[in-house]
């Protein structure tokens, strides 16, 4: 479902990300770790096309993201690490909007949107301004605008943060279905327990590179560690 091959993105002559390679399948969850700086949040920008590669290609569902952008974007759920709203927007408005944006006719969007209300218990507070929403709420609308086209490939950068406890365990739910029923998953987080929780294979980002892309034993092998070692302590070994 994607491909990811020697990418290279610059900023000046700074690389922020230096010749990554990796692939996901469909029905997996792979996660990003990695140091502040060390380019996870610029390969998730770089996959969704809001960033240019400076090198190497990048390939959702076989097309490329950047000659085929419209075509990848199609396939693609993101969810930034700042929920992205408009103040004088109610929630239904923003799931309708995002959803037309993808092509979704008005009829199926109003029969998917109270099903996806569900997921956090919004129903009530829809129609209300995102100017009066909390931080934790503006995020939960931004993870189910994701969810409304049926993406086949889910991009989330930090989607836990500001969630209460409740909310970020059906937010969890909600990426392991959707793996389990054939999408898949990159996650960029610093959230370790999250990474170790859910996903099938783990990336660890150092400087712009990846000095490892394992299953979490894998991690262990690599680190020289045994359990009940966690993944933090394969990340401090790994990028120390």
């Amino acid at each position: 479902m994607l491909r990811v091959q020697n990418l290279i993105k610059q900023f000046g002559t700074n690389a922020a990300v230096n010749d990554v390679s990796f692939e996901i399948r469909p029905g997996e969850i792979y996660s990003i770790i990695g140091p502040n700086g060390s380019g996870k949040t610029t390969i998730i920008k770089t996959i969704v096309g809001l960033l240019r590669p400076s090198g190497g290609s990048v390939e959702v569902g076989g097309f490329d993201v950047v000659r085929q952008s419209i075509k990848t974007k199609s396939f693609i759920g993101y969810i930034p690490d700042e929920p992205s709203v408009w103040p004088k927007m109610t929630g239904e408005e923003f799931l309708h909007f995002v959803g037309a944006m993808y092509g979704v006719d008005e009829k199926t969007r109003t029969q998917r949107i109270p099903g996806l209300l569900s997921v956090f218990d919004l129903q009530g507070i829809e129609k209300e301004y995102f100017e009066s929403y909390s931080r934790g709420n503006k995020q939960k609308f931004t993870i189910l605008a994701a969810f409304l086209h049926e993406p086949k490939l889910l991009l989330i950068d930090e989607p836990i943060v500001g969630l209460d406890p409740t909310s970020a365990e059906a937010a969890k739910k909600e990426f392991a279905r959707f793996a389990k029923n054939g999408g898949a998953v990159i996650l960029a987080t610093h959230t370790l327990s999250v990474a170790q929780e859910l996903s099938h294979r783990i990336g660890v980002l150092k400087k712009g590179r990846l000095v490892a892309s394992e299953s979490f034993d894998g991690l262990l092998a690599k680190a020289q560690l045994k359990r009940p070692a966690t993944l933090e302590d394969i990340y401090k070994t790994l990028t120390g």
